[in-house]
């Protein structure tokens, strides 16, 4: 049985996929299928390691992106897009694959084409509360759409489509208290984890930098600033917190690992984070209660759609970017920090959102659909 993933570009696309790769090996252990050959098409790997480690192929299809603004970009990527459907459509005639799992975005879209053009049948997962342009296309012929929030139903046809949520990886779920204390340091304090996606977000970081002070008297932060951004951040946090009394409370990454990730999240009292829909579907399955920061400028205005769709649950509060100065979150975290029935609430609302069983299901239904196309 052969597979093709596809989608990509940021983490919001590729943990998913991640976390369906997993869940279809474990399942073709589980159901005997001796021949489980998964292959991932993008325009660039994400995490090459990842993939190596669990063994999917992959190969690199151009793709350019449609920018909702003007831009010479919009052109040359005109023909990087023709040139990804043509390598799409050679690399999908010579795996010849059962069916195709795809993300959406801008990195699925040759891989789409050339399954429809061949026939392939296709299965699709839309994040978002708002479709993006490539998942909205697909629909007319996926053969299975799944959906992370119950808004994004009334855009697809109601006989292909089920609510499953978003798949989240089992790994950086779990954790263990010692291995957090030598990672993160031993405290009795509440514990922030600031959360900036892999590209970290400048304006969570400099509001963060802007309260540092104050927020360590009160509790340990682990901030995960974006790997660019960590040499900057490091050097701005030493001057702040020079001679401070709790300095020790303050754990700098530019990422987190899987095991850093599981292990932050256990000890976590509440999660600031940008609002894409991989950050919220990892808060509900921690169950921790979020302060979601919409990023203004995702397509569609997505994020802030996520971020009340996921708020009307009662899990998390938003702040709209244009709201966020240092003294209102400072003052929304020690909010949570300090009302332990209030946090009690939101962690139970944040687990019945919760869907960790999403990979697992999207798992099955590719099987399921390959098996009947290979007959």
């Amino acid at each position: 049985m052969r597979i093709l993933l596809t989608g990509g570009g940021t983490g919001g696309h590729f943990y998913p996929i991640l976390a369906v790769a997993r869940s279809l090996k474990k399942l073709a252990e589980a159901e005997g299928i001796v021949e489980m050959d998964l292959v991932y098409l993008s325009d660039q790997p994400f995490d090459a390691e990842a993939l190596r480690q669990i063994g999917i192929r992959y190969h690199r299809i151009p793709a350019g992106k449609v920018r909702r603004y003007f831009s010479i970009l919009n052109f040359t990527d005109f023909f990087k897009t023709a040139a990804g459907m043509a390598a799409a459509l050679w690399r999908v005639l010579f795996e010849v694959p059962d069916v195709v799992f795809a993300k959406g975005g801008y990195a699925s879209f040759p891989a789409l084409v050339a399954a429809r053009l061949l026939g392939i049948p296709v299965v699709i997962h839309e994040s978002d509360t708002v479709p993006g342009r490539v998942n909205r296309w697909a629909a007319r012929f996926a053969r299975r759409i799944a959906i992370a929030f119950p808004e994004a139903a009334e855009f697809f046809p109601k006989e292909t489509t089920a609510l499953i949520g978003n798949p989240v990886r089992s790994e950086i779920l779990g954790g263990n208290l010692e291995e957090a204390a030598v990672i993160f340091g031993a405290t009795l304090a509440p514990t922030v984890l600031v959360l900036g996606g892999s590209q970290g977000s400048e304006r969570i970081n400099n509001a963060i930098l802007a309260i540092l002070k104050d927020l360590l008297n009160d509790a340990r932060v682990i901030h995960q600033c974006g790997e660019k951004n960590e040499g900057t951040i490091a050097k701005q946090s030493s001057t702040i917190l020079e001679g401070h009394e709790y300095r020790e409370r303050y754990r700098l990454f530019g990422s987190l690992d899987e095991g850093e990730l599981r292990n932050a999240a256990l000890v976590t009292t509440v999660i600031v984070s940008r609002a894409g829909a991989g950050a919220i579907f990892e808060a509900a399955a921690w169950g921790k209660p979020a302060i979601l920061i919409p990023l203004p400028e995702a397509a569609a205005d997505h994020q802030r759609k996520n971020a009340y769709a996921y708020a009307r649950s009662g899990a998390a509060l938003v702040i709209e970017e244009s709201n966020l100065t240092p003294s209102v979150l400072l003052t929304e975290i020690r909010k949570i920090i300090q009302d332990a029935a209030r946090q009690e609430t939101m962690r139970q609302a944040a687990k019945a959102f919760a869907r960790p069983e999403a990979a697992a299901v999207l798992a099955k239904e590719i099987v399921t659909l390959a098996l009947e196309h290979a007959e």
